[in-house]
């Protein structure tokens, strides 16, 4: 059996920046544990499925060791493909997830995502999570899908080297690092070792955390995230009631062939 891949850039205006996703075009679904080993094979983040039909678009997302319930990057780099590589024509995309219904819209910014907000709450903090953070005392601690930690500064968050060992215990998704930023609304940081991702590049779907929380503290409803990987790159976000809207582009950097 042969499968087409595409390796996109997300969050990207050239190669080398960005989130790097892969996406496999299927004509139908393959087993689980097969898509499971395709996407620890590829070693990325994430690992984007589609199957489309005449009515929907059917997505699902894979990191190197188990499936997630939403993913921004992978979600931008499968749009991308649909529309530069399989001839797809609508202004919109809808595709069907384990969050939903996930709108992607073509525009002259790129692609805009349409994902539901999470607003999380603050809470008292794990002891493994405050022991990743080492001497840094964190100005709060909340959760939503992730544990989100806001720290003081931008610099904070830039120089911040955490213990991964604690954090690959808790029992959310991640942990999310953030403070208000200097030349953007506000920079973060994501944290997946749980997931086999020691450090995600550029995380849409942190943002849809991140965006009601700086929404609320800067009382501004269109915010421009900085996450400050190596990478780095930056998302265009735009709270809609309890919907957050966010923009970005994408690049190819490669396409093949899977043999299996």
């Amino acid at each position: 059996m042969k499968i087409k891949i595409y390796q996109v850039d997300a969050f990207a205006s050239r190669v080398f920046e960005g989130n790097p996703a892969a996406v496999c075009p299927l004509d139908e679904w393959l087993d689980d544990e097969v898509l499971q080993k395709i996407a620890e094979e590829n070693n990325l983040s994430e690992t984007a499925f589609f199957v489309a039909t005449a009515q929907e678009v059917q997505l699902r997302w894979f990191t190197p060791r188990d499936e997630v319930d939403l993913c921004g990057h992978a979600t931008l780099a499968a749009a991308h493909v649909l529309y530069e590589h399989l001839g797809y024509k609508s202004p919109t995309v809808k595709f069907q997830t384990k969050s939903g219904e996930l709108i992607v819209t073509k525009n002259d910014s790129g692609f805009s995502m349409d994902f539901p907000a999470s607003c999380p709450k603050i809470i008292d903090a794990p002891k493994n999570l405050l022991a990743g953070l080492g001497n840094i005392v964190p100005k709060q601690v909340m959760a939503s899908f992730d544990y989100v930690i806001v720290l003081e500064n931008e610099e904070e968050v830039k120089n911040l080297v955490p213990d991964l060992s604690m954090w690959s215990k808790l029992d959310l998704r991640g942990v999310v690092v953030t403070a208000a930023g200097n030349n953007v609304d506000f920079v973060s940081r994501c944290f997946f070792p749980k997931l086999g991702v020691d450090e995600d590049p550029i995380t849409g779907s942190a943002h849809c955390e991140l965006s009601p929380y700086w929404s609320s503290q800067l009382n501004l409803s269109l915010l421009k995230g900085r996450q400050l990987s190596k990478r780095s790159g930056i998302v265009d976000c735009e709270l809609i009631g309890e919907r957050v809207i966010l923009t970005g582009n994408a690049v190819d950097y490669m396409s093949g062939e899977i043999h299996i």
